[in-house]
């Protein structure tokens, strides 16, 4: 395959309106920093009137597979993911104790570890690998221990491809197209329920575990409900997760500052690089939120009042980009910026709020465990041409063709 490995000559600064980004969704420069899309969606691209939706109240979820979810019959509780108000704030009270900083370095860094060796070592044998291949494994390694799907049959990975397709469509009853999807998707959630939820349940049932599973199983949860979360974390923790590994990937191999910087950095350090390519590549776009009440948004072109029942799409990877915010160069990989009024270096990529997702320090935790091994390979190459491939259904991004070689494999 022909050499891919960058020369450091951008600095990971970029060219065009995409700046240093690997995967632009081509969106339309616009002026306001709220305002109306085509079909009414109030979209919000400024900073502080994004944290200020996200946080307060007035709002649920929407987008996401909402709709999917609202058809299910009333006496199947929803994945935490759709819930709002007081019965979501409890039920992240009460699992909080699974992604503390403390839990995550003393039972999940062996495991990042250990699963990260296995898959270098799939790299040193071969010569050659597909990144995402070995970052998906890495990924479902990592949200298994957290979930407890510790005990279903080989091929997990080969069900999620399918129950996670690269391109989704709408199922239906009105036409040949929707009843192939409505087949195929009742069908992958039966696959994934047979041979990995059901074992999982069958025995944390023998036996309690703390993981949560035992946690769903102790409040009484259905096997449908715990299949429903378990797939809510399998979208959120393992293909999330594994398009952030490979994009982070691409920026060092093509960068050779930044490279170099990670390198010789501590986990500290490397934790800061990291953020910065996620603030600017969020792998998620956008968060749709549908208003319960009145509201109104702070803006700096003066406050937006928003009605009961619109939609707001708040748009990431725009209001990451807010200078008032970041700093100067928005678009340019900058992990050392000076970061105004308060967010993480990660900006609003993991949302922010009632919902921001709990998962974030095992995400970046093992993405470095991952990255800062495989960049320690004496001679690895990154080869082919990656891209980024979108999916409008998330507004997210599919990093594919991203292949790593290392000079004479076992």
């Amino acid at each position: 395959m022909d050499d891919a490995q960058g020369d450091g000559r951008d600095g990971g600064q970029g060219d065009g309106r995409g700046g240093a980004r690997k995967a632009d969704r081509g969106r339309s420069p616009a002026a306001c920093p709220v305002g109306r899309a085509d079909d009414g969606t109030w979209q919000v691209r400024e900073y502080g009137a994004a944290r200020a939706l996200l946080r307060g109240p007035g709002t649920v979820q929407a987008g996401l597979g909402v709709e999917t979810v609202e058809k299910l019959p009333r006496r199947v509780r929803r994945p935490v993911l759709y819930r709002d108000g007081p019965e979501h704030r409890e039920h992240r009270r009460q699992t909080a104790r699974y992604f503390t900083p403390r839990r995550v370095d003393t039972h999940y860094r062996p495991v990042m570890e250990r699963l990260a060796e296995e898959q270098l070592a799939v790299l040193r044998t071969a010569g050659e690998a597909a990144l995402p291949e070995l970052a998906f494994e890495l990924a479902i390694g990592v949200v298994s221990e957290v979930v407890g799907l510790r005990y279903g049959r080989p091929g997990i990975r080969r069900r999620l491809e399918r129950f996670f397709p690269e391109e989704f469509g709408e199922p239906g009853l009105t036409s040949a197209r929707g009843l192939y999807w409505l087949v195929r998707q009742n069908v992958n959630w039966l696959r994934i329920h047979l041979a990995d939820v059901r074992p999982a349940i069958r025995a944390h049932r023998r036996r309690e575990h703390d993981d949560l599973i035992s946690h769903l199983l102790s409040e009484g949860c259905s096997d449908v409900e715990i299949l429903g979360e378990c797939l809510t974390f399998a979208a959120a923790g393992m293909v999330t997760t594994r398009e952030f590994v490979c994009l982070a990937a691409w920026h060092l191999f093509t960068d050779d500052a930044l490279r170099a910087r990670y390198r010789a950095a501590d986990e500290a350090g490397r934790l800061v690089v990291l953020q910065e390519l996620l603030r600017l590549e969020p792998v998620v776009g956008s968060l749709r939120r549908r208003a319960t009440a009145d509201l109104e948004l702070p803006a700096s072109g003066g406050p937006v009042a928003v009605r009961a029942g619109e939609c707001v799409e708040v748009l990431l990877d725009e209001a990451n980009a807010d200078p008032t915010a970041v700093g100067a160069e928005p678009l340019r990989v900058r992990p050392d910026r000076t970061l105004s009024f308060g967010p993480g270096r990660a900006g609003l990529s993991f949302g922010d709020g009632p919902h921001r997702c709990p998962g974030a320090h095992i995400a970046l935790l093992e993405t470095d465990v991952f990255l800062g091994r495989l960049f320690a390979l004496e001679g690895v190459r990154m080869t082919g041409h990656p891209r980024a491939a979108l999916r409008p259904a998330i507004d997210g991004y599919e990093i594919r063709d991203l292949r790593v070689t290392l000079p004479g494999g076992d």
